[in-house]
């Protein structure tokens, strides 16, 4: 069977993740997450494609990334996975695989949602418990921010909502959920139909006057029938907070 093709950005942006096979490090050592970074920034500069945010962590790693041309972002993911793994089984003689399956990667709108995923990426470590505070870990773009350096294109979400908004929004906490599947995205009238299903023929812009308790019974259900929060709350009108809660 032929691999799905992925689907392409209108805006050029997209989340990346990609995984060690069997859960495997991908990093031993410094020197593993330095040259991984060293690598896209070479090829950065080879391709003028944009980094907005990144974040390495032992096992797998997040990109938000921008392409200059579009489907530019196959290549540049081929040619940076490529390199990597190239470097990591030399240096460690090993054979094979190194990334689990096909690298993860969604289009990215910017939206009300786009800062909170760049918050989702660097939150990260601090969620796996590995620092106290994001400026802490030193595999992510959050100390860019803050600190600036070339490899990642800060000024863009910056500016979006001014650096003390950004700031400020980062260091809220919520239970979000950015992760790729990989797989295709329900249509909004694909979700519509979806909750029709479960309401009984209800609209789903109806749910959110519902009184409270059939309200967080019918979002529940939602939620197990594997609609994300977004995806309710897009169609709902009901809250991200409220909806996470049930």
């Amino acid at each position: 069977m032929s691999r799905q093709a992925r689907e392409l950005s209108a805006t050029g942006f997209y989340h990346i993740v990609f995984r060690g096979i069997n859960h495997q490090h991908l990093f031993e050592e410094e020197s593993d997450f330095k040259y991984f970074l060293e690598a896209l920034q070479h090829i950065k500069n080879e391709m003028a494609f944009e980094i907005h945010s990144y974040c390495l962590m032992s096992n797998h790693v997040h990109l938000l990334i921008r392409e200059k041309q579009i489907a530019d972002i196959s290549i540049i993911m081929k040619r940076l996975l490529t390199k990597y793994v190239m470097y990591f089984n030399r240096k460690y003689q090993r054979n094979g695989a190194l990334i689990a399956s096909r690298y993860k990667s969604i289009s990215v709108d910017v939206d009300e949602y786009f800062i909170p995923l760049i918050r989702y990426i660097h939150q990260n470590p601090l969620k796996a418990g590995i620092v106290t505070r994001m400026e802490d870990y030193i595999y992510s773009s959050y100390r860019e921010y803050l600190y600036g350096r070339s490899l990642t294109d800060t000024a863009f979400s910056l500016e979006l909502v001014g650096r003390e908004e950004w700031i400020r929004l980062h260091n809220i906490f919520e239970e979000e959920n950015f992760e790729v599947s990989g797989t295709k995205h329900m249509t909004e009238e694909e979700i519509r139909r979806k909750i029709l299903i479960c309401t009984g023929g209800i609209e789903p812009n109806q749910i959110a006057s519902w009184p409270k308790s059939e309200r967080n019974t019918i979002v529940t259900k939602l939620r197990e029938e594997g609609l994300s929060i977004r995806q309710i709350e897009r169609a709902t009108g009901i809250s991200r907070g409220i909806v996470a809660k049930c």
